[in-house]
């Protein structure tokens, strides 16, 4: 019975990155064997174990063979008799498919310390087109080590094609499809997997709302870069500049899902596409099982940041009911991720990204002055039920016209 450290615990290692997760390969071994050593066995598929103190994953050595669709249509073997080398054979990249022993010697059949110095994203095997998920992980690894100047070898980048265009990535579960995306969007270029995904056609199932907003143009006033496809991922790479939250980044990638559904007849309006985006992000959440975290502050985003981009030229009536339908009295954490994406659309095009967006920062000092704003002293007057509530409105309404009509002589002073 033989241990070795395998995958990304290796990669990253050699590459100096911080090491997160360490799985370990066991050879030589079957599931009694490690259940009589204190390991407890989780894995149903195949017999993977968490180590009785370290609590860290044990995988007993197998192949696999490609019996049905998906990733998950495999026959694993899993016997004492498996190799090291085997095991690491049915792996997706040669970065992926390096192993560790006890004493610190490298095991590296497939040429992946050459891979890592070439700064080459490859594939092990033609076996590579046996699992469809390798086409969102390898496409999340291109995001992840962008920075270190990684590139798909163009041989894995046909084998990704083909797995598209065979319709294999249909076959995939969405719980998986999202645990792949939500992971690329919280690295530092999640842009990379999506531009990455379009180049192949990866797009069009799973994220086919997303997909249509390239070609789509925009006003090249307020959008240079024209393309809503190109302007979106710079929304996105300001995102990330701004927020590691999942929900934010998330909104930033759909905020603009209406404009592949508005009529361009009379281009360059989008007019509506606000709530037009809005069943358009409910089909996406719901095809991808998307947190609802996420679903709900991306609808904000898509209903309400027309209304924080014109926040001088709004009326107060229609600044409040943005603050009300956000929640923002009971969610003010909610409301202020939502002005983020807001700024990261704006900034979000091409020579907009050193511009000033004041409009985030006012918008949520004009929530804090209507937060003070209570029941108390209306109760105390008498009022009852929606006479309380019409107060509070009137109240919270004459403080925006204060604060619009400040900014009114500014401008005129300016």
């Amino acid at each position: 019975m033989q241990t070795y450290l395998v995958g990304g615990a290796v990669r990253d290692k050699l590459l100096g990155r911080p090491i997160k997760d360490r799985d370990y390969v066991v050879v030589g071994a079957t599931i009694d064997d490690m259940l009589k050593r204190g390991y407890q066995q989780v894995g149903k598929d195949f017999p993977v174990f968490l180590h009785p103190k370290t609590k860290e994953e044990y995988a007993l050595a197998r192949t696999e063979k490609k019996a049905g669709k998906g990733y998950t249509g495999f026959v694993c073997d899993s016997s004492p008799h498996v190799t090291l080398e085997q095991d690491l054979l049915r792996r997706d990249l040669t970065i992926n498919a390096m192993a560790m022993d006890a004493s610190g010697k490298f095991i590296d059949p497939f040429g992946g310390q050459q891979d890592l110095a070439k700064k080459t994203l490859k594939h092990v095997s033609a076996a590579f087109v046996e699992d469809p998920l390798r086409v969102l992980r390898t496409a999340r690894f291109a995001a992840r080590y962008a920075d270190y100047g990684f590139a798909i070898h163009n041989d894995t980048l046909c084998l990704m094609r083909k797995l598209v265009q065979a319709r294999e990535l249909e076959h995939l579960s969405a719980p998986r499809v999202w645990q792949e995306t939500a992971s690329a969007l919280q690295d530092q270029h999640p842009h990379i997997y999506f531009t990455l995904l379009k180049s192949i056609d990866g797009l069009s199932y799973w994220f086919s709302e997303l997909d249509k907003l390239w070609g789509i143009p925009n006003p090249s006033l307020w959008h240079p870069e024209i393309d809503t496809g190109v302007h979106t991922m710079m929304v996105l790479e300001k995102a990330v500049e701004f927020s590691q939250d999942l929900s934010v980044r998330f909104s930033a990638l759909v905020h603009d899902l209406g404009k592949a559904l508005t009529d361009t007849t009379n281009w360059p309006s989008h007019h509506g596409h606000d709530d037009l985006g809005l069943p358009a992000i409910e089909a996406c959440c719901k095809r991808l099982t998307v947190p609802n975290e996420c679903r709900d502050l991306a609808l904000l985003t898509s209903a309400h940041h027309s209304v924080v981009h014109r926040l001088y030229n709004q009326s107060a009536e229609d600044i409040l009911a943005v603050l009300n339908a956000s929640d923002a009295w009971r969610r003010p954490e909610r409301f202020k991720k939502m002005l983020n994406v807001c700024k990261a659309d704006f900034l979000g095009r091409k020579f907009f990204a050193n511009r000033a967006y004041p409009q985030a920062e006012d918008f949520y000092s004009l929530y804090q002055q209507c937060a003070e704003v209570n029941a108390k002293p209306y109760v105390a007057a008498g009022l009852k039920g929606a006479e309380i509530k019409s107060a509070i409105d009137l109240a919270r309404i004459e403080l925006i016209n204060t604060f619009l009509k400040e900014q009114a002589e500014k401008s005129l002073i300016t």
